[in-house]
């Protein structure tokens, strides 16, 4: 397989106080986990900014202003309590929603398989409007709206598997037929949304929440229970993932008991779907996982089945 890995240093300029879970040691981790030699034929590139035309596709672009206007010349500004904006934070949300849009361009072309992006800050909590959950810029919203707007997708489907849902995506795309929303999460677990009562105005939207100490074996049965199913129903013309990884047993901010192989068997099930409805078009967006350690390791799982291995 042909795997596009996308990442860059500005990500680190992104910075939030020293007790914040969201910090730029994140994104070394993973890119230290994939120097090895299972790596070698990863093919690697630098994150480009989105343009203004990409990013209002989703956003508007007085809130883009806005974000760009209040990041503080120095020292850290909290947008709330744990969102915080810094000199750098502009310049890498544009980084993170601009690898999405760079991955779309090289899968939908062809000219890889799949692309896996590991940016910061991450993307699913923020809606159009608002920005919460330590994101800014809804970067698979933005992948989706792109494939659609400039490869003529007709029907994307995002498939969220960190461990909080991904509220600004559902929000962004509940009444939107032409985009499928599927999340597994923890319930009950910030930012209190994702029930399973939540389908969308269009019928677009499954949430499948996950009671506290679940583990991969019970994320796969619901996978290939409900949320494999659906999206081969939708037949969409890209797989979009929000990768998050902090549903593994070590991370501090939830409470289920993922390891870091499951992650692998996750990634290959939904290559299996992608493959048999979308020529096995996948893109894949990074979002969170605070462990550094488990995230290393989680997302090189991860990459090493997007890599078929």
């Amino acid at each position: 397989m042909r795997t596009l890995f996308l990442s860059h240093p500005r990500y680190r300029d992104h910075l939030a106080p020293p007790n914040h879970p969201e910090q730029p040691e994140r994104i070394a981790a993973i890119e230290q986990r994939l120097e090895g030699e299972a790596f070698q034929h990863l093919i690697r590139d630098l994150a480009r900014p989105v343009t203004d035309e990409e990013i209002q596709r989703v956003h508007p672009a007085a809130y883009v202003d806005h974000i760009r206007i209040q990041a503080p010349h120095d020292g850290l500004m909290s947008i709330s309590n744990d969102t915080i904006l810094s000199n750098g934070t502009y310049e890498a949300a544009r980084l993170a929603a601009g690898a999405a849009c760079l991955a779309v361009d090289e899968v939908m072309t062809g000219l890889v398989d799949n692309a896996f992006s590991a940016a910061r800050p991450p993307g699913h909590h923020a809606s159009a409007r608002h920005a919460m959950g330590f994101c800014f810029f809804n970067h698979a919203a933005v992948a989706a709206r792109h494939a659609q707007a400039a490869h003529g997708a007709e029907r994307v489907a995002i498939v969220d598997f960190d461990v909080h849902h991904g509220n600004g995506t559902q929000n962004i795309f509940q009444a939107d037929a032409t985009v499928f929303y599927a999340s597994i999460h923890q319930a009950q677990l910030f930012p209190g949304t994702g029930e399973a009562s939540e389908t969308g105005a269009a019928g677009n939207i499954l949430n499948v929440p996950l009671n506290a100490g679940a583990n991969g074996a019970v994320a796969l049965a619901a996978f290939n229970d409900r949320i494999l199913p659906a999206v081969a129903a939708f037949r969409p013309d890209l797989l979009v993932l929000s990768a998050g990884f902090d549903a593994h047993f070590r991370d501090p901010l939830a409470d289920l008991n993922f390891v870091e192989g499951d992650y692998a068997v996750l990634t290959r099930a939904l290559m299996e779907v992608a493959d048999r409805v979308c020529g096995g078009r996948i893109v894949s967006l990074l979002e969170g996982g605070y462990d550094i350690d488990a995230l290393g390791l989680s997302a090189a799982a991860h990459v090493s089945a997007l890599m078929g291995h």
